[in-house]
């Protein structure tokens, strides 16, 4: 069987998110806002092979650089993605995005109840168990999954 060999045109400047898993790629492009940005190239490819994930899917934005609030973003919905930042063709960074210990204002509480659900005020979870990806709501200690979350509206 002849090997396909997938290519892409290098970004001069911008950035690389890679190793996302494929169920996850719609999401984070609605959560980073894609389809907003004007005046830069972005390829997205989905469902491509890969050795170390069966199938991933990769996003590179050229022109862009994400702030540490779209990276805790990114972290909640696609935990452990790496991110590459590209300066004149060469990458001059390379992370991996991790789910922080403590999350604020992105995730919504399950809890009808919760005091966040009823006042005007952020949430705030505790990340409890990072491999079952349990949180914990910091005001009424009600424990969700990561996979099942609901993220807060955004402020207009």
């Amino acid at each position: 069987m002849k090997r396909e060999k997938f290519m892409v045109a290098a970004i001069q400047n911008g950035t690389v998110i890679d190793h996302i898993p494929s169920s996850k790629l719609f999401e984070v492009v609605r959560l980073l806002h894609l389809e907003e940005i004007r005046g830069s190239s972005i390829m997205v490819g989905y469902n491509l092979k890969s050795r170390k994930m069966g199938h991933k899917s990769i996003i590179k934005v050229s022109d862009k650089f994400f702030t540490d609030a779209e990276l805790n973003l990114l972290s909640v919905v696609a935990p452990n993605v790496t991110l590459c930042v590209i300066r004149d063709y060469e990458l001059v960074e390379k992370k991996c995005v991790t789910l922080p210990d403590d999350i604020h204002s992105i995730v919504r509480c399950a809890n009808p109840k919760c005091i966040t659900n009823n006042e005007p005020m952020p949430t705030r979870f505790h990340v409890i168990d990072r491999n079952a990806g349990i949180l914990r709501c910091h005001y009424c200690e009600k424990e969700q999954l990561l996979d099942k979350i609901k993220l807060t509206e955004p402020k207009s």
